[in-house]
């Protein structure tokens, strides 16, 4: 006996995805590219994008987790058609807002002969597992050990009925039939096939009236006409039981397509990316800051780290995708044109910090100037540096071609706010000569008689200067630019100079001179 999942789902019925995470903690990097994943196939194919809080597990909520989760994808710019905090013509889409209904399902199963209560107490439960683990063997409440447990399968009628008017407390369990083969057409996987012998009775409804993930999953996919079912590799093993209560409602016929994940893994390819590999190698694994309300423990985000969203996406993107060709940089819209199921890989994906860093390097150099000096305003006002956006605006363009980040701008700026403090002393040992003071009064009085002290007109000047004077390019550019960053390092010289201005340019050359004389 084998049940199939069917995959012939009718295209020309409005494709409809949702992103369900729970609200237990910070979303994991792994959990935006699922979002995202589900996003591109609903926009390429004009379909519905939905947002469902997945929190019936209330042991395990987390405050504030929801709103951390609506926060990362606006800051993403990725916008849900439906679901919490929009609404839609399926609400609620919070689950903890529907589980009125999901005991109905529950009683649809056990009267239908495809799930029975079980009584088993926590500590009935672990006694067996002992007995099990003293025969070196591992329990399973499957179709091979439930006879021997206490549940309605075992006991009569009447004993059941007196175990729930005392309010005994209990568990739905499915009830997988024997030995039955069951497969699934997976759209990155192809063809899975799993034996019920080897499944557990899972949960699906506890006394306390909430349904488990799986119930309430299946039931509100199922309501929420939901076509395709795009989620990470972890939730294979459970596929089997979605598809045998697709089959128990008997709603195989509106059943969704299953596509399941490549993991993202650690950079050295052993096993799953978790924040312990980000705290170890320095790196954030989640997409914000995120304060642990327990334990007021900080985790890094991409977004305080200083990532483009855009730069984000597209690394995402690529991490489990192939579009094919050599082009690595790619706008939403490219990505969404181009997003096929069939090019997903089924290997999981290394995780690349140092290429995260390069696409974001990427967009630093496509982002407007002004935009990224709105952001390094910021940074400068901490410092108590109070300079015109329009004069930001200048520096960033001269220094952005360095930076990973904005947070960089600093490091290769600096000397535009600031007259060095002090000089290297590796490049004075190098570069200082006898004469250098002499020629810098030199240049200093050429540059004091220019009037309209352009970029281009001082760059003649320098080098009609060392010319004349057959000196060392090199060495007379090294030297001032020494004395006007007190360092080796920065964009254009002559830009450097026209940006600091006259004045400003004139009382660094003639303090180095002092300082380094001294």
């Amino acid at each position: 006996m084998g049940i199939t999942n069917n995959i012939n789902i009718d295209m020309e019925k409005q494709v409809r995805v949702r992103f369900a995470p729970s609200p237990t903690g910070p979303l994991h990097i792994g959990g935006v590219r699922t979002a995202l994943y589900n996003y591109l196939f609903a926009k390429k194919h004009d379909g519905k994008f939905i947002l469902r809080i997945e929190d019936t597990d209330q042991g395990r909520f987390v405050k504030g987790a929801e709103e951390y989760i609506i926060e990362t994808f606006n800051w993403l710019g990725i916008k849900f058609d439906e679901g919490v905090g929009i609404g839609g013509s399926f609400a609620p889409y919070r689950q903890s807002d529907r589980k009125p209904m999901y005991k109905d399902y529950a009683m649809q199963l056990l009267g239908k002969g495809w799930a029975y209560y079980a009584f088993d107490t926590p500590e009935e439960l672990e006694a067996i597992r002992k007995e099990y683990e003293s025969q070196k063997k591992n329990f399973q409440y499957d179709n091979q050990t439930r006879a021997r447990m206490r549940n309605s399968i075992s006991l009569n009628d009447s004993e059941v009925k007196e175990l729930l008017d005392n309010g005994t407390p209990y568990v739905i369990r499915f009830k997988f039939p024997e030995n039955t083969e069951i497969k699934i057409q997976d759209l990155v996987r192809k063809e899975v096939v799993m034996n019920t012998n080897i499944l557990d009775d899972k949960v699906l409804y506890k006394s306390d009236g909430m349904p488990t993930y799986h119930l309430a999953n299946v039931v509100d996919d199922h309501l929420m006409q939901i076509t395709h079912v795009i989620r990470g590799e972890e939730w294979l093993p459970s596929c089997p039981l979605h598809v045998m209560l697709y089959k128990a409602f008997e709603w195989e016929e509106a059943m969704p397509e299953f596509a399941h994940l490549p993991l993202l893994l650690k950079p050295d390819g052993n096993g799953k990316l978790s924040k312990r590999d980000g705290d170890r190698l320095g790196f954030p694994v989640f997409p914000l800051e995120w304060k642990d309300p327990k334990t007021n423990e900080i985790s890094s985000g991409y977004r305080e780290s200083g990532y483009l969203p855009k730069a984000v996406i597209n690394f995402l993107a690529l991490l489990g995708w192939n579009p094919g060709g050599e082009k690595e940089l790619f706008e939403i819209e490219e990505l969404i044109e181009l997003f096929s199921m069939d090019r997903i890989s089924k290997g999981g994906a290394k995780f690349d910090q140092e290429k995260a860093k390069w696409f974001n390097h990427q967009y630093i150099q496509m982002e407007d100037n002004e935009a990224l000096a709105n952001e390094f305003f910021k940074i400068l006002t901490e410092k108590g540096i109070n300079s015109p956006i329009e004069y930001i605006v200048k520096v960033v363009g001269l220094v952005k071609e360095r930076c990973n980040f904005v947070k960089d701008f600093w490091e290769q700026s600096s000397f535009f706010f600031e007259s060095p403090q002090d000089y290297d002393q590796k490049l004075i040992h190098k570069q200082w000569k006898p004469q250098s003071p002499e020629y810098l009064k030199e240049i200093s009085q050429l540059l004091n008689d220019i009037t309209s002290f352009s970029a281009n007109e001082i760059d003649q000047l320098l080098h009609k200067y060392i010319e004349d004077n057959q000196l060392n390019m090199g060495n007379i550019m090294n030297t001032l630019r020494l004395v006007l960053v007190g360092k080796g390092k920065g964009p254009n010289l002559s830009e450097i100079i026209h940006l600091i201005g006259k004045e400003e340019t004139l009382e660094r050359i003639n303090r180095a001179i002092e300082d380094i004389n001294a």
